[in-house]
């Protein structure tokens, strides 16, 4: 399509008409990027990551798979270069002005270069985050040739959505309730004879039915010995008395996720699985009692790490405590290269901040128990999203 009939057509679509914020709350965040910009020395900061593209202008859509780039410039309007397809789309969920779409015949580093080229960028202190999922190393290597050496503007975003604004927060509630509505039809599904896949589709359609949007990761159901295999999720199998099934669940609110982990004994499970079940909930309830501004993300994971070690699972324990939440896009539903809950993470706590918090312990090839809440960070005691309760159930 001619770029002036695409240009045509999108005068037709009411611009910002879907966008999930104010235009007010995107000058709120570009006015910090920009600061962080001015520190490093960037005339202009070239953003492919869907995650940080959302934060700072709204712009998404499931076809972020192909190359998209938000351009903010130390002053001035940022602009958008993406494929033609997604144009309309951004002016929908965008205020910009400047939207830039390319034919699906034209290399996107020949369209961002272009479009740099038109604005008089080129030659400038201009700087790309190298760390979004879909900025390939041959993508990155054309994008030099097209516009010459690209300063490292990684990792200036990720800092900025740490703590959520109120605005922010309001979407974590909704997708903290629509999480919960998904959870409760697991467990009830979660039966003797009833299939992984049924629990599985109890799940997604009680959450998206009570408001959730696609996911940036599926749940996970996985029942008996398979259950002991980290990350395996449903596969068809049928839930047999005395298995332990863990669900471990997801909704999405204007990519704004929250999730939760429950497990569920069918009939007469080994002690043992009681047992560990009791650490992990003791563990959980230890993070949340640390997470109080001031403390540190490695704080709560040390206090999580007394308890497992003190009733000698530290074999069956290995991994971080949680992880940031807030926007995020397949492949995954956290924000864990934001921050985790880890040792050496020394980054202090602030009211804003929310971490899914998931303390699990592995018979390997067994049975896995778990249990988790997704946690707002406030002024005194911390708030969890969810409703349900954490006992082991029992069916």
């Amino acid at each position: 399509m001619p770029s002036s009939e695409l240009a045509e057509l999108m005068k037709e679509v009411p611009q910002g008409a879907e966008s999930v914020f104010p235009p007010e709350e995107y000058e709120r965040r570009l006015g910090a990027l920009r600061e962080a910009m001015a520190e490093r020395g960037l005339d202009l900061l070239v953003l492919c990551g869907a995650e940080n593209i959302f934060y700072l202008c709204g712009q998404q859509t499931p076809g972020y798979y192909t190359f998209q780039a938000l351009c903010v410039p130390a002053s001035g309007a940022p602009f958008l270069v993406l494929r033609g397809l997604e144009a309309m789309n951004a002016r929908l969920k965008t205020f910009l002005a400047d939207i830039s779409g390319y034919a699906d015949d034209v290399a996107p580093a020949e369209a961002l270069a272009a479009a740099l080229r038109e604005r008089g960028w080129l030659g400038r202190k201009v700087g790309i985050d190298r760390n979004a999922w879909f900025l390939t190393v041959a993508l990155y290597e054309r994008l030099v040739e097209e516009c010459g050496p690209l300063l490292d503007g990684s990792g200036l975003v990720e800092p900025l959505r740490r703590v959520k604004s109120a605005l922010e927060i309001a979407q974590l509630e909704e997708a903290g309730r629509a999480n919960d509505a998904g959870m409760r039809a697991g467990l009830a599904a979660t039966l003797a004879g009833a299939s992984e896949n049924d629990i599985a589709a109890a799940i997604m359609g009680a959450a998206i039915a009570a408001g959730s949007e696609y996911v940036g990761m599926e749940p996970f159901v996985t029942s008996g010995p398979r259950s002991g295999i980290p990350h395996t999720t449903w596969l068809r199998r049928r839930i047999e008395p005395g298995d332990i099934a863990v669900l471990e669940t997801a909704a999405s609110y204007n990519r704004y996720h929250a999730a939760l982990f429950r497990t569920v004994a069918v009939g007469k499970v080994p002690e043992l699985a009681r047992d560990m079940y009791k650490v992990c909930a003791e563990g959980l309830q230890a993070a949340i009692d640390e997470l109080r501004p001031g403390n540190s993300c490695a704080d709560v994971h040390n206090a999580v790490q007394r308890v497992v070690d003190r009733a000698g699972y530290t074999e069956g324990y290995r991994k971080r405590s949680g992880y940031s939440m807030g926007i995020s896009f397949a492949p995954d539903w956290g924000e864990g290269n934001i921050l985790s809950l880890f040792r050496g993470v020394d980054v202090p706590l602030q009211p804003g901040m929310a971490f899914h918090v998931p303390i699990t312990l592995r018979a390997y090839n067994k049975f896995t128990v778990a249990v988790s809440e997704t946690v707002l960070v406030r002024d005194g005691a911390p708030r969890t999203l969810s409703a349900i309760a954490r006992d082991l159930v029992e069916v």
